[in-house]
């Protein structure tokens, strides 16, 4: 049976997802899986050798688990909700809510190893070297098994993006167009849930190339400051890649203009001299795709069709909407 949009070329949906959205999210599960598994041997682990090094890891791991359930569920709620007409541009936002959500946590667990670490680097405790070093060994293998798994959809786009679109107008002196366009890729662009996920799983490795570092130093060189020392310098590192996730996703979340794309509609618009843009916004309302309201003054003859046949060229829209003053 047809749908709606089949029978009526004025409407259309607003789903914009990304190209591999549904890849993206089985990546995540699987990493979700890895992770619980590791968190839960951990400290079944720490309460059986009485080590609180184990269960201080463990825990802090749980923290990781939550957040990587939270891009899941990110994943699960956007697909569902994608064609609820309550979201006005769909919900291919819903994945940069998460990765804030997820960069505020990595910046709580930087600020909580940072804490310890000043303080173990004062009032130093006894490590039990041994086991702490296999259990970090067997903890950055689970790490390194789950990047491998986000890095297969943790790429650059090469996908073909073809864009098409159809209007309406209205009297009293002004016309708007209303233009979409389908996307086709590969992999994702600016999959910010995804990269969430995959900085979660960095700062967990990083963690544990650091801890075997100092371990080692501990027990074969003595070096026991070796220990808050590194942690001090997870903590700066897993800082950095939080408030740039954070930076990223708000900027989003906040429909900032992407110069870019808005550099190239004022380009091919005014490139003949014969209109010009009074009022541009340019908006991402998912990971591959962009939102832009384009108001144009004119000599006669420039039309809602010739100004979306000039911004044709622009792949990364995906929603237009032309206003002929």
């Amino acid at each position: 049976m047809a749908t709606l949009s089949e029978l009526d070329p004025h409407t259309h949906d607003h789903v914009f997802l990304g190209a591999a959205h549904d890849e993206h999210a089985r990546r995540t599960r699987w990493v979700v899986a890895l992770t619980a598994v590791m968190m839960i041997g951990e400290i079944i682990a720490g309460y059986a050798t009485g080590s609180m090094a184990l269960l201080a890891d463990g825990f802090h791991m749980a923290t990781h688990a939550g957040a990587l359930t939270v891009a899941a569920a990110a994943y699960s709620y956007a697909k569902r909700h994608a064609r609820n007409p309550a979201y006005s541009f769909g919900t291919g936002k819903v994945g940069d809510l998460a990765g804030f959500a997820s960069a505020m946590v990595l910046g709580l667990i930087s600020l909580a190893i940072g804490i310890e670490s000043v303080a173990r680097l004062f009032q130093p405790i006894d490590v039990a070297f041994g086991e702490a070093i296999w259990i970090a060994v067997v903890g950055l293998l689970v790490n390194i098994a789950s990047a491998f798994l986000l890095s297969g959809g943790h790429g650059h786009d090469h996908g073909h993006d073809h864009h098409h679109g159809h209007g309406h107008r209205h009297g009293h002196g002004h016309g708007h167009g209303h233009g979409h366009g389908h996307h086709h890729g590969h992999a994702h662009a600016g999959d910010n849930n995804l990269r969430s996920a995959y900085i979660h799983v960095l700062a967990d490795a990083l963690t544990s190339v650091l801890a075997i570092a100092a371990l080692v130093a501990g027990r074969y060189l003595g070096w026991v400051w070796m220990d808050p020392v590194m942690g001090i310098v997870g903590a700066i590192v897993i800082a950095r890649w939080s408030w740039t996730l954070m930076r990223d996703t708000s900027a989003i979340l906040l429909d900032r203009t992407d110069d870019h794309v808005a550099d190239e509609i004022r380009e091919l618009v005014e490139a003949a001299g014969d209109a010009r843009i009074t009022d541009l916004h340019v908006w991402r309302v998912g990971p591959q795709a962009h939102a832009a309201i384009v108001s144009v003054v004119g000599e006669a003859d420039v039309t809602r069709d010739l100004i979306e046949r000039r911004l044709a060229p622009v792949h990364e829209l995906a929603h237009l909407t032309i206003e002929r003053r």
